[in-house]
């Protein structure tokens, strides 16, 4: 019995990712950052704080942090430096309340 030559097949296109859809409201806000902090992971955490941003409304998060919203993006950029302020201020404007525990 000789097999048929098969076509290969297409290759099927992953599309990115984007938590943004997801964060729908403040218990899911709160799961995705406590979650990301306990990564320990800094890219993650500016990538996290930008998904709320745009959720949130970047120009908004923009005006009540006192930065520019081309300064917003590139500090919530992963592998961005941003001052810890920043990343305070940041967090402040979404509304987030960091804290810590002992484990």
């Amino acid at each position: 019995m000789t097999r048929r030559p098969t076509k290969p097949r297409p290759r099927r296109k992953l599309l990115p990712l984007d938590a943004a859809r997801y964060l729908t409201d403040d218990a899911a806000v709160a799961e995705y950052m406590t979650a990301v902090l306990e990564s320990g992971d800094s890219d993650l955490l500016l990538r996290a704080l930008g998904d709320i941003a745009r959720v949130r409304g970047m120009a908004k998060v923009a005006r009540d942090t006192g930065l520019g919203r081309e300064s917003l993006y590139k500090a919530l950029t992963p592998g961005a430096k941003p001052r810890f302020d920043t990343i305070l201020k940041v967090a402040r404007a979404l509304g987030l309340r960091l804290s810590a525990r002992v484990a």
